[in-house]
């Protein structure tokens, strides 16, 4: 198996089916969880010298932090409902309790904190949506953190991919601290899927091929990208969800396009045959 693909696993006593770190996954900045909780049921932690992106990927919670307190937040029983998410921001050196008022699927999201935001609720309104590509390369994408937002270092979005089509594609990397054209940015992929027994392809690679892995993950499987290219191509009868979450030095995604595949993005594609 790849090292690059962490398999969901069986739920703990806490509910976590993920738990990424900088060691586990030996890098040094994005940390993932993903927490199944049950109605009633907790999950409290301190944020330490962490900043935390919590994020409602299914079902409906309360959250409470040191400063802040938001009751029955969420509107999708279900990712692909489609509908945008609620998150909430926690700072470092901060702690939360979200509460499931429902079945809750809640994702997790971590990068060094450094003070300068308080918590704060994202709320779908705060969230901006966009369409991406075109021909067999088209997504939809929900901004819940971008780089325009407020955060130390964190960025966070989720992107939907219909059957058959591509997704963070033309290849692109964010590996070089090198701007203004690109930033370093490690990301994780927490896959979903519609139905639920499906799977995409998704490869990860540099320019010198010393990094080449593709990979088949499954529902809530994770692909995490150190460095190099990754696209995500979905499989027929199956549509794809994922939450990126990416961070770095310089809180900023800039990319480079791999030349080879960059006409994906021209006025050529798709072809005429």
């Amino acid at each position: 198996m790849s090292k690059l693909l962490s398999k969901r696993r069986q739920a703990d006593g806490q509910g976590a089916i993920q738990r990424i770190t900088p060691e586990s996954a030996g890098w040094g900045y994005v940390g993932f969880e993903v927490y199944e909780l049950e109605a009633g049921q907790s999950l409290s932690q301190e944020t330490l010298d962490r900043e935390v992106c919590l994020v409602l990927v299914a079902g409906k919670a309360s959250v409470r932090t040191k400063e802040l307190n938001v009751g029955s937040i969420g509107e999708r029983m279900s990712p692909f409902e489609r509908k945008k998410p609620y998150a909430v921001y926690v700072p470092n050196d901060d702690h939360f309790t979200v509460t499931a008022d429902t079945k809750v699927e809640l994702a997790v999201c971590k990068a060094p904190g450094f003070g300068n935001y308080p918590a704060r609720l994202i709320a779908p309104a705060q969230i901006d949506a966009e369409h991406r590509g075109k021909g067999h390369n088209q997504r939809y994408v929900h901004n819940i953190l971008p780089d325009t937002a407020e955060a130390d270092s964190l960025l966070v979005v989720e992107v939907f991919t219909d059957e058959g089509c591509t997704s963070s594609y033309p290849s692109h990397k964010h590996d070089r601290d090198a701007e203004p054209g690109e930033t370093y940015l490690e990301e994780t992929y927490y896959h979903r899927f519609d139905p639920p027994q499906g799977f995409a392809l998704q490869r990860v690679y540099t320019d010198d091929f010393e990094l080449d892995e593709c990979m088949a993950p499954y529902n809530q499987d994770v692909v995490q990208v150190p460095k190099g290219y990754h696209p995500v191509a979905t499989i027929a009868g199956y549509d794809n969800y994922y939450l990126n979450v990416m961070a770095g030095p310089t809180r900023k995604w800039r990319f480079t396009w791999e030349a080879d595949h960059a006409w994906v993005n021209s006025d050529n594609y798709p072809r005429t045959k």
